[in-house]
């Protein structure tokens, strides 16, 4: 008996031996992995500073220079701020158009992608990884890139704007549309196959109503996503709010009220939007989980 006490006595402090031997072999690891990643931030930096014009060292001190001049400029006109608010709200319409087509647009691609590329869902099961690769694709592409090079080929305007966002939106909206499949129930694609459905009839009545609340709420999430690119792509000559923003920034002194009055109006819009759509989204998935 003493024998066996003696033993287990043993085999706990080897075990926790080697439970020690591993703390410290992660710790150790991930000493090293903090290490690594600030000797790349700091050697990023180093080369961005280095190939700054100006430097970073030498002008942050300048850093608030722009937002004083432009909120003393707003002060000094704030009597002009309605009529200016009034002037570019059609822009900011138009900015809202991009956003909400190029969002549809990407759903659908998305939505119809994602049930390409799951097990069990597939239409061509030997395709699902080329369907992954061109989601992948079209995630990993920035829009301002797409957005760049169809203004190049059919010029300036919402247009382009509207195709970069969508193609964007299609493949992050797949990538998640696709894990949402994973978790949906076969068996109404088992029974509609039994019937003689046809894969699209499958997807629409066995797949969709069970999926469609979570659906709709990463549809609004990208949305308001969205809102953002489209205005960001106005700088590049694709319309919307963007554009009329770098042409009062661009212009300087003098216009810089016009300047402030855009951010106005996209500071409010978009905490409108993500007040609407978070409470749309809590909606959505708090009723799809009490159905």
């Amino acid at each position: 008996m003493a024998e066996l006490t003696a033993q287990g006595a043993a085999r706990v402090t080897d075990i926790r031996l080697h439970y020690m031997a591993l703390v410290r072999q992660r710790r150790l690891y991930g000493g090293l992995t903090l290490l690594v990643f600030v000797l790349l931030m700091v050697s990023g930096f180093w080369v961005a500073d280095s190939r700054n014009a100006g430097g970073f060292w030498d002008g942050w001190r300048n850093m608030l220079d722009f937002p004083a001049d432009v909120l003393g400029e707003a002060w000094e006109k704030r009597a002009d701020l309605p009529g200016l608010l009034v002037k570019y709200l059609p822009a900011l319409v138009e900015t809202l158009n991009i956003a909400a087509v190029s969002t549809l647009l990407g759903a659908i691609v998305g939505g119809v992608f994602s049930m390409l590329a799951t097990r069990g869902m597939a239409l061509w099961p030997r395709a699902i990884p080329v369907f992954r690769r061109v989601m992948d694709i079209l995630r990993a592409v920035p829009e301002i890139v797409v957005a760049l090079v169809l203004i190049f080929i059919l010029g300036g305007g919402p247009v382009p704007a509207v195709i970069a966002i969508a193609l964007h939106t299609g493949g992050a909206l797949g990538k998640l549309f696709s894990e949402v499949n994973e978790n949906a129930d076969l068996k109404p694609i088992e029974g509609l196959s039994s019937v003689g459905a046809t894969w699209g009839q499958k997807m629409w009545l066995g797949v969709v109503p069970q999926v469609a609340p979570n659906y709709l709420s990463y549809a609004l999430l990208r949305f308001e996503i969205n809102i953002r690119a489209s205005a960001i792509l106005g700088f590049v000559g694709a319309g919307g709010i963007g554009y009329e923003l770098r042409s009062s920034m661009s212009w300087g002194q003098g216009r810089f009220d016009e300047a402030a009055a855009i951010f106005i109006l996209l500071f409010l819009t978009i905490v409108a939007v993500d007040q609407l759509s978070s409470m749309a989204r809590n909606h959505l998935t708090s009723g799809g989980a009490r159905a």
